[in-house]
């Protein structure tokens, strides 16, 4: 028999909510007000109080107390929208049984195949139940899992009301995927004193540190003259932009780091003679770290302004969000409790990085200190993403057991 959190799971993956940058509405696509809405509906035929959702997308909602001594108030958040790199309509999730180490065929007509030889992390699951894609489409786990394994761990937390537990806040964003998922999140409405986000990937992950980010928007102005008579006249834009990228770091960059290593990304190019654009993104767990980063690329556009003219080349740079470790060191019992919640379902915990960002980053930042656990995923935002069906049942023991600890201190 199906489990619930597969149920669920299955069910919000058929709605296309992949969110949109360029969009300057809120939500920034339909869909995700659509799976908002319906969710606010579900949280209300499970009995929790206070159900909302506005018109921008969030979804907030409180399970009370049923004890009568004071506890903190927990929260635990999800994102509904799905990645804008790849699409999100007509998933068609397939479920692999009893996963036997080969190679899944995700779709035979177009030959994509799920591989150990690319993905070693497959070895792991031997003998367990995975859900795939269909090799068309992402699948969805980023973060419809963990909008999944939260309802489905205080369904469980409703029907078994002898499990002690102080007030359980949960809230659910949309535009997480482009940065956008904090922006409007009410943190005083949502009352808690604390919360998880349910938006890590592989079955133990914990974090509580991610990336200092910032964007860098370059414009490199040239001059066309016919190539014939260029000599001297000529400003080609794109191969002082070529020159400019070159002068970064070689081994900086996301293809040859891992762990703590920072990075310069760059994400977008699109240039002519006359002018080229660039877009940067700029990565570092360490403060410091980060802002010679910054300062190396202001250097780099002055170096290149004297070389080829003033205004040659402009720069701008905007902070995104910061490393929420300052904010979680001064509770780190939330880290501690998290860690024995996980080894009391019998997972261990792995404690690591987030090589990018979170809402629970920012949201640390707006007075929320927020750390990310894992929901079980691999492999997100792309054709071969897959999600094993027992690490989403152990998501859902260990958000039950994290309440029920400080439901009985």
């Amino acid at each position: 028999m199906m489990s619930k959190v597969v149920e669920r799971f299955l069910k919000y993956v058929k709605y296309d909510t992949k969110s949109d940058g360029s969009s300057n509405t809120v939500p920034t696509t339909s869909g995700q007000l659509i799976l908002s809405k319906d969710i606010a509906k579900e949280l209300e035929n499970l009995g929790m109080k206070n159900v909302s959702v506005d018109e921008n997308g969030y979804v907030m909602a409180t399970l009370p107390s049923n004890i009568d001594k004071d506890v903190p108030t927990i929260g635990f958040i999800a994102h509904v929208d799905t990645s804008p790199d790849m699409s999100g309509k007509n998933v068609t999730p397939q479920i692999v049984e009893n996963y036997d180490g080969g190679n899944i065929i995700l779709n035979s007509e177009k030959n994509i195949i799920l591989s150990p030889k690319d993905f070693p992390d497959l070895k792991d699951y031997i003998g367990k139940s995975l859900i795939t894609t269909d090799g068309t489409t992402l699948l969805g786990a980023d973060d419809k899992a963990g909008v999944a394994e939260i309802i489905t761990a205080i369904e469980y937390l409703i029907s078994n009301p002898e499990i002690s537990h102080g007030d359980i806040k949960i809230g659910f964003t949309p535009d997480e995927e482009v940065g956008k998922g904090a922006n409007h999140f009410d943190v005083k409405k949502f009352g808690a004193d604390f919360a998880y986000t349910i938006d890590g990937g592989p079955i133990g992950e914990l974090q509580y540190e991610n990336f200092n980010a910032a964007g860098a928007k370059i414009i490199v102005k040239g001059r066309n003259v016919h190539p014939g008579s260029a000599k001297n006249k000529m400003i080609n834009s794109m191969t002082i932009a070529m020159e400019l990228n070159s002068l970064l770091p070689v081994e900086q960059k996301p293809e040859y780091t891992e762990k703590y290593e920072g990075f310069y990304h760059l994400v977008g190019i699109k240039g002519e003679v006359e002018e080229t654009n660039l877009h940067y993104i700029i990565r570092d767990h360490n403060k410091d770290e980060f802002e010679e980063k910054k300062s190396l690329l202001e250097n780099i556009v002055n170096l290149l302004n004297t070389k080829y003219g003033e205004e040659t080349v402009s720069l701008e740079i905007k902070d995104s969000y910061y490393n929420m470790k300052e904010k979680i060191e001064p509770v780190m019992d939330i880290i501690e409790n998290a860690k024995i919640a996980m080894g009391e379902v019998g997972v261990e915990a792995n404690i690591q990085p987030v090589r990018g960002g979170t809402d629970g980053a920012r949201l640390s930042y707006m007075g929320l200190p927020c750390p990310n656990i894992f929901t079980g995923g691999h492999n997100f935002h792309g054709k071969f993403e897959y999600i094993p069906i027992f690490a989403m049942e152990k998501a859902v023991e260990t958000i039950v057991k994290i309440v029920e600890l400080y439901g009985t201190k």
